[in-house]
Formats: structure tokens, sequence, C-alpha cells
């Protein structure tokens, strides 16, 4: 009903969903992607992270804003932040930062004519500007 909201959530569903999005849209597999010369390059059981290959295919994951894939030292030195603080600070910095454009001129009006007919409709006048 909108009564509660809370914006952190909204930005933590939405980097789920893009991740969901990219997922959907199709990952390409194939021996580029896949990196089977690398493979058969640096061999079996041997260290691949520090392959030029693998830092150069990082762009084939999903990249979310807000899930922190680093390694759990690299995370500490980031300050160990949950999920949900790290939604916190993005809020707050849209909050900061956004502008929505100025609606076109009787906009604001027009929606407000809505808004108090479907109230007066159902019997739920909450305001009336």
């Amino acid at each position: 009903m909108g009564v509660t909201f809370d914006f952190r959530q909204l930005l933590m569903d939405a980097d789920v969903a893009d991740m969901v999005k990219y997922t959907v849209a199709g990952i390409p597999v194939n021996d580029e992607t896949l990196s089977v010369d690398i493979i058969r390059e640096v061999g079996y059981a041997k260290n691949f992270l520090s392959h030029k290959n693998t830092f150069n295919n990082r762009k084939i994951q999903s990249s979310p804003k807000l899930i922190d894939r680093n390694m759990r030292n690299r995370w500490e030195e980031r300050g160990s932040t949950c999920m949900g603080e790290r939604a916190g600070k993005l809020m707050a910095e849209i909050r900061e930062k956004h502008r929505p454009p100025e609606l076109a001129p009787g906009v604001r009006k027009q929606i407000r004519d809505i808004v108090n007919e479907a109230e007066d409709r159902y019997g739920v006048p909450l305001s009336k500007e």
C-alpha cells in the first residue's frame, strides 16, 4: 500500500534483478569464454586467477553495484560492510544528488485530479491539494 517502504531493499532488489536480467539475456558459452586454450596453456590444477585472460574476461559476468565479490581480506580492508549498509550509502547519494526533471505545465494538476477522483470514488479522501 506504500505506507511503509525501504529504499535500501529496493536498491538491493534492483541489483539482484539486474543480475537475473543479465543471465536471462544469455551468457555466451564458447571456446573463448570458456578459456579452453588458456586451460591447455596453464594446465590442470594450476593458477588461472593470475592469468591475463581471467582479468580480460571479468566483464563476462554481471556487475552488481551492491553485492561484494571481493575476497574476505579485501572486504575487511574496505570496511566489512554488509549489502544493506552499502545500499544505505547508495540511497543517501541518490537522495542527495538526484534531481527529477520538472513536470510539464499542468501535469501536476492532472495527476492531483486523477487521485482526487479515485479517492472520491472509493471513499478514501486522504488529501486534497
